[in-house]
């Protein structure tokens, strides 16, 4: 059963369509309210799709692969594109990286430019995990050690807005096995990097201590587009979804979406 409040979502508007993509251990919800301010303020339709493996229970993911994520992406391209005439990847965290693998992969759908992939917004997006040695060797180790803790801090404790936290969904833990998934992930993401030609938004906050700190600006220079940009905020976590400035946010990607869509 899924998590109360963790369904995955749709907001019917106009024919600019939004594909929303939570990120690693998350649940569609820390996408909701971006998906309802692009919905509610500029009429956009936006799917929130909910990634195999995600918002039920920890052991669920364990039997996810990175290919079952990128399967949840195309599956809400194919239904968002019945309704749109192009179509925006906007993915928090692991989701970004979902996106810009979609994006190199779903350029242009059968029918040609009608319904087509316009750009992406990558938010909080690694470029690797941090160095370990144990990675090499995750999947034998997740034999023996099936979870570990996300980080040594309270839970929240990175939140600039601790009401918004309350109300946050995730997974209190990490399935080892799954961390192996998105390190493959990270690879297929280094390849198809050159492939992303279409305009993308990335967005990171200097607070961000869950991420490698340049992931960012190593995305960013690996990108196949000449029209991308990076935007900087300040006071928010990692989510920036749903911490202090995610307004901010919310405005910086409408503003590039009305602007890419004219």
């Amino acid at each position: 059963m899924i998590i109360p409040t963790a369904e995955p979502f749709f907001f019917p508007g106009n024919k600019t369509g939004c594909l929303l993509i939570h990120g690693f251990t998350g649940a569609p919800k820390e996408m909701r309210w971006m998906g309802e301010y692009l919905n509610r303020e500029h009429g956009f339709s936006c799917l929130g799709v909910r990634l195999a493996g995600h918002a039920t229970r920890p052991e669920d993911m364990i039997r996810s692969r990175y290919t079952d994520w990128l399967a949840s992406v195309e599956d809400g391209w194919n239904l968002l594109r019945g309704v749109s005439d192009h179509i925006f990847l906007i993915g928090l965290s692991m989701g970004g990286i979902l996106s810009l693998v979609t994006a190199s992969r779903l350029r242009a759908c059968p029918e040609g430019a009608a319904r087509r992939i316009a750009g992406v917004v990558v938010m909080s997006t690694p470029y690797k995990l941090p160095d370990d040695p144990r990675l090499r060797w995750v999947r034998q180790l997740s034999w023996f050690i099936p979870f570990m803790p996300k980080g040594s801090e309270e839970p929240g404790a990175d939140w600039f807005d601790q009401e918004a936290f309350k109300q946050h969904v995730a997974y209190p833990k990490n399935p080892l096995r799954a961390v192996g998934e998105l390190n493959q992930l990270m690879v297929v993401m280094h390849e198809s990097l050159p492939k992303v030609r279409v305009p993308a938004l990335l967005i990171h906050s200097r607070n961000d201590d869950y991420v490698v700190k340049d992931s960012m600006a190593q995305i960013y220079a690996r990108l196949g587009t000449s029209d991308k940009q990076m935007m900087w905020i300040e006071g928010s976590g990692h989510v920036i979804t749903e911490d202090a400035q995610r307004e901010h946010v919310f405005k910086a990607a409408a503003d590039f979406i009305r602007r890419v869509s004219i």
